[in-house]
């Protein structure tokens, strides 16, 4: 008689254990769906980038690496042009932009409001006659005009200033942070006048054109603009340059499904693609590499 209770126990207990195995596979397989289902699948993808120079420039120069994303993500590619750094910013948190490129310091302050936000491509630039080798770096630098009346920083004294957006990190903040630690003391009391041009270009042109007496810019876009034959060479005169600054991330949403980000990933780091060839040229670069969060740190720690 013991024994036969106990092997029916044995057998309630085994179809239990087995409908609670069921019922824990079932609930996972809901969380995983649901989980999925989260995620989000726009009917077009929205890109946008911080301003670099003239907006429309921004877009004709990637538009065959966008023809890539589209065939493979089989879905349109709009272009959103920002007004500002801040607007590119805004469009991410809002869900408005799903992939844009940021300045380091851009990309710093939208990831601390969403840590979700993630960058995955960098650029390799080629070299824009500032810096010591190919990398994935760039500096600020501090210009005035070649043959103009100033070829000192003490020169630059109670003269006029450009700075390039407020939230960018070679036109404005190494400027406040870094160099006016060096300087000992602070821009507006170094300078007469200080104003925001907008962009690096604009800058560039505001020196060029005497509106202000100096500027600060970022030498990949100087670079661009020399090898663009907007500018020459002879014409700029560098009295600054800041230490290596991690070159501008690509990130995306992360509410885009992993298929999606995936498939941008892989037509992004397609070395193959001659579209991609061409965009590489048009923006003055050897290749896209990964980026990684960690190196804009340095951003992070500024004082």
């Amino acid at each position: 008689m013991t024994t036969t209770v106990k092997t029916k126990n044995a057998g309630r207990r085994r179809r239990l254990l087995s409908r609670l195995s069921g019922a824990l596979a079932m609930s996972l397989a809901l969380a995983a769906t649901s989980t999925a289902a989260e995620c989000e699948r726009p009917a077009r993808l929205r890109i946008s980038f911080v301003p670099q120079g003239e907006l429309q420039d921004d877009g004709a120069a990637m538009k065959p690496l966008f023809e890539d994303l589209e065939h493979a993500l089989r879905m349109p590619v709009e272009i959103i042009t920002p007004a500002s750094y801040g607007a590119v910013t805004e469009g991410l948190l809002a869900g408005a932009v799903d992939i844009a490129r940021l300045g380091p310091a851009t990309y710093v302050s939208v990831r601390k409001s969403d840590p979700h936000i993630t960058p995955f491509a960098t650029l390799v630039r080629m070299n824009d006659g500032f810096s010591e080798a190919n990398a994935s770096s760039y500096y600020s630098i501090l210009i005035v005009r070649q043959h103009g009346p100033v070829s000192s920083i003490a020169g630059l004294k109670g003269k006029r200033l450009a700075l390039a957006d407020p939230e960018s990190t070679s036109g404005a903040l190494i400027p406040i942070h870094v160099f006016s630690r060096q300087l000992g003391t602070s821009l507006d009391k170094y300078f007469q006048r200080i104003g925001y041009s907008g962009n690096h270009e604009q800058s560039v042109a505001a020196v060029l054109n005497k509106e202000v007496d100096a500027a600060f810019v970022a030498s990949s876009n100087l670079g661009a603009l020399i090898a663009a034959g907007k500018v020459k060479r002879s014409d700029i005169r560098v009295l600054w340059k800041s230490a290596p600054i991690p070159f501008d991330p690509f990130v995306y949403r992360g509410q885009l499904c992993e298929d999606i980000k995936k498939k941008i990933r892989n037509v992004f780091f397609n070395k193959k693609s001659a579209n991609m060839q061409s965009t590489l040229n048009a923006i003055h670069a050897q290749e896209f590499v990964a980026a990684d969060d960690k190196n804009y740190n340095i951003i992070r720690n500024l004082p």
